[in-house]
C-alpha cells in the first residue's frame, strides 16, 4: 500500500470514528423533548417490579421505557473525586467518600452492571430519551459544606458538557447545594427535599419545586394552594399506596414520585376517568392525633333520641368518643350513663365549616359490626339548621346506614317530603357487601342538578334521577338543590338500631380520609 492510500485509509477510519462517537453520544434537542404528561417520578429508576438495582442503568431505562416523566437518581463522590450514582453514603460497607473508585467498582450490582459513574448515567439517560427528565439528587457531604459545594459544581458541569442541560432537575437535601446549582445556573430546575421552607421562602430563593415528603404537606395544606399561587412546583416522596396516591393527585401536585411507577400509572389513567370534571375543594385526611381538626368538625350534643328513641348521648370534644389516631378518625360509643342516655358516642357534622351544593363526596370507612349499631354517613341542608325548612321537607341524603342485627346490608336513601321513611315511600337501596366491619370501603356519592350517584368502591350502587318514574320534581319530591352539609356519626339502639347487646361495647366506626369534589364554576 502507497502512502496516499494509506493517508486516505487512515482519514476515512478518522472520520468513521467521529461519526460513530457523535451517533452514541446523541444529543437531544430543546425542540425534541415532549416529557411525558402523567407526573409520575420513578423513585431511583423503575426497579421495583422487575427487581433490578435501584440507581442502576437498567432501571433508568425501564423508567424511559415505562415512559414516565422523571427518574430520580442519586449522587455522591469519592475520595478521588469521581461523580457516582448511588444513594448510601457506603457502598459493600467501604465509606465512598474515603474510597476510590477503582476500589468500589470490583464490586458488582445484582444485576452484573458495574458501579455507574455519573458520566455515563447521563449519556445512557440522554439516548433515546425526549419523555423522561433525569431528576438528579445530589447528596450532602459528610466532609464539608466546602466539598458538598464542590461535588454541585462538578455536577452540573458536566450536566453542561454532556448538553444535558434540558433533561436534569436538580434535587437536595442541602438547600446551600440549590443556592449553588443557582449561582452557576440561574435558569436550572431545582426542587427542595426538606420541609422546612414555605413555597414563598423558595420563591424568593429562586428554588423552582418543593419535593417534601407527602404526609408533611397534610401538615401545611395551606403550602399546597401557596405554591400553586406562587409557580413553584409541588412534589411528594416516596408515595407507594393508592390512596396516597389518590390525595396528591386529587391536590392536582406536579409530581409525584413512588417506588410503584407501574401502580401509580394505573391510578393516573383510572382518576382521568372518574375524576376528570372534578378539583378536590375540601378533605380531611386525619393526619394527625387528637380531637378532630375543629377548623372542619364541629359536634351536635345531646341525647333526645334524634326523632328515632336512639338510646346514646352524644358528647363534644370526649376524646373517649371521638379522636383521631394512627390516621384515622375514631368514631367510638361505650356503655357510659350520662344523663338520661345508658351509652355515649359521637356526631361530628361540616355545618359552618363546609356547605356542599354539587359535587362527589367520598368517605372510606369501615363499620363496627353487633346488635344495636346503627353508623350512617350522611347530609342535611342548611336550611333546616336555619331554620327555614324542617324535616322532612328539607331533604337528607343517605350516603351510608347499616345497622348491626343486619351485618353487611348497606343501605342509601333520599328523603324527602313526599318521598320517605315514614310513609316507606323514601327513594332507597340496599344490597348485603362481603364484608363491612373487617375491611375498608370507599362510600360516596355525585351529585348534580339532575341525578344523584350512589357508589361503593368507585362503583355504581344505585341512581336517583330527578323526576324518574312520574316522581314530583318541586322541593316536595326533590329538594336537592340547596346547601348540605356531611354528617358521621354512630347511634346506638332506637326505631331501626333495635335492641342493644352490651358485649359489643366499645365500638367503633373508623374513617381513614373525607374528600369532597366540586367541578369548576363556569365564567360564562
Amino acid at each position: 500500500m502507497n502512502k496516499f492510500n494509506t493517508i486516505i485509509t487512515i482519514l476515512f477510519i478518522a472520520i468513521g470514528t467521529f461519526f460513530s462517537a457523535c451517533n452514541s453520544t446523541k444529543t437531544t434537542l430543546k425542540s425534541e423533548i415532549s416529557f411525558a404528561d402523567n407526573k409520575i417520578i420513578a423513585h431511583r429508576g423503575a426497579w421495583k417490579k422487575n427487581m433490578l438495582p435501584e440507581n442502576s442503568i437498567a432501571s433508568l431505562k425501564q423508567a424511559i421505557q415505562l415512559n414516565c416523566t422523571g427518574s430520580e437518581f442519586d449522587v455522591r463522590m469519592t475520595a478521588d473525586n469521581v461523580l457516582i450514582v448511588t444513594h448510601d453514603p457506603t457502598y459493600n460497607n467501604l465509606e465512598i467518600e474515603k474510597t476510590n473508585y477503582s476500589e468500589l467498582i470490583t464490586f458488582k450490582l445484582s444485576n452484573g452492571e458495574k458501579l455507574p459513574t455519573l458520566k455515563e448515567y447521563l449519556i445512557a439517560g440522554i439516548e433515546n430519551n425526549t419523555t423522561t427528565r433525569l431528576v438528579c439528587e445530589i447528596k450532602p457531604s459528610k466532609v464539608s459544606i466546602e466539598r458538598g459545594q464542590l461535588i454541585a459544581t462538578k455536577v452540573v458541569q458536566l450536566v453542561e458538557k454532556l448538553k444535558a442541560k434540558d433533561l436534569v432537575v436538580y434535587i437536595s437535601f442541602d438547600y446551600d447545594i440549590l443556592k449553588k446549582i443557582r449561582e452557576i445556573d440561574p435558569t436550572a430546575s431545582t426542587q427542595y427535599l426538606e420541609s422546612n421552607k414555605s413555597p414563598i421562602q423558595l420563591k424568593e430563593d429562586g428554588i423552582n419545586g418543593a419535593d417534601y415528603y407527602y404526609t408533611d404537606y397534610h401538615d401545611h395544606v395551606e403550602w399546597i394552594e401557596s405554591a400553586k399561587k406562587n409557580d413553584i412546583l409541588l412534589n411528594g416522596w416516596t408515595v407507594n399506596k393508592v390512596d396516597d396516591m389518590d390525595w396528591l393527585l386529587a391536590n392536582n401536585f406536579d409530581f409525584i414520585t413512588t417506588d410503584e411507577p407501574e401502580l401509580l400509572l394505573e391510578t393516573v389513567k383510572k382518576r382521568a376517568t372518574i375524576y376528570k370534571d372534578y378539583n378536590l375543594v375540601w378533605s380531611d385526611e386525619f393526619e394527625y392525633s387528637g380531637l378532630p381538626n375543629e377548623t372542619k368538625w364541629n359536634y351536635e350534643v345531646g341525647g333526645s333520641g334524634w326523632g328515632n328513641n336512639e338510646k346514646q348521648f352524644y358528647l363534644e370534644k370526649s376524646l373517649e368518643n371521638s379522636f383521631v389516631k394512627d390516621g384515622k378518625l375514631h368514631i367510638v360509643a361505650l356503655k357510659k350513663d350520662v344523663e338520661n342516655r345508658q351509652y355515649t358516642s359521637a356526631r361530628l357534622t361540616t355545618y359552618n365549616r363546609f356547605m356542599l351544593q354539587y359535587g362527589k363526596v367520598e368517605v372510606m370507612a369501615k363499620l363496627p359490626e353487633g346488635k344495636g349499631t346503627w353508623p350512617a354517613i350522611w347530609m342535611l341542608p342548611e336550611s333546616l339548621r336555619k331554620k327555614e325548612e324542617a324535616w322532612p321537607l328539607c331533604g337528607e341524603i343517605d350516603i351510608l346506614e347499616h345497622v348491626g342485627k343486619d351485618p353487611n346490608m348497606v343501605h342509601v336513601s333520599l328523603h324527602s317530603k313526599l318521598y320517605n321513611h315514614i310513609k316507606n315511600t323514601q327513594i332507597t337501596h340496599f344490597e348485603r357487601l362481603a364484608d363491612v366491619s373487617n375491611t375498608f370501603h370507599l362510600y360516596g356519592i355525585e351529585w348534580t342538578p339532575e341525578f344523584i350517584k350512589f357508589y361503593i368502591d368507585n362503583k355504581l350502587f344505585y341512581e336517583a334521577i330527578k323526576g324518574e318514574n312520574g316522581k314530583v320534581t318541586t322541593n316536595e319530591g326533590w329538594p336537592f338543590d340547596k346547601p348540605y352539609f356531611l354528617i358521621l356519626n354512630l347511634a346506638i339502639g332506637g326505631n331501626w338500631g333495635g335492641s342493644v347487646d352490651d358485649a359489643i361495647f366499645p365500638s367503633e366506626m373508623l374513617i381513614d380520609y373525607v374528600r369532597i369534589y366540586q367541578q369548576p364554576v363556569s365564567n360564562n
